[in-house]
């Protein structure tokens, strides 16, 4: 798929969060790569036969301070990883834009303040 493409299919999955959940989302950007980096691999522990499909980096909404935003302030990321995002959707039989709505859930439920174990437990819920 061309990059131009997926990164469409992931303003669609954005689309799909509950506006309310939108409108708290706040100096993020969502990045596309190819796969995760060789840093991000070893910072989460992946060994050669895992992946990953999205990956937060920033300080999430339930830990920013009042002083958050004072002075220049880099936005968190959003990584979504489309190689890893492709071969699951065809691995499941489900379709790639699920694969992006889910994963970019999942991601922000990390911006919202949950760790792996939480949003885990919501995902089971949610999807």
């Amino acid at each position: 798929m061309e990059k131009q493409e997926f990164e469409n299919l992931i303003e669609d999955g954005f689309a799909l969060l509950p506006e309310w959940v939108r409108k708290k989302i706040k100096n993020v950007a969502i990045l596309v790569e190819d796969e995760p980096s060789r840093e991000i691999r070893k910072q989460e522990h992946l060994a050669d036969d895992e992946t990953l499909l999205g990956f937060y980096q920033g300080i999430p909404l339930s830990a920013r301070g009042e002083n958050y935003g004072v002075g220049m302030t880099m936005p968190d990321t959003i990584t979504l990883f489309q190689k890893p995002i492709e071969e699951a959707a065809e691995e499941d039989g489900i379709e790639i834009k699920k694969v992006i709505a889910d994963t970019i859930w999942h991601e922000f439920a990390h911006h919202f303040g949950m760790d792996e174990e939480e949003v885990r437990d919501r995902e089971k819920k949610h999807l």
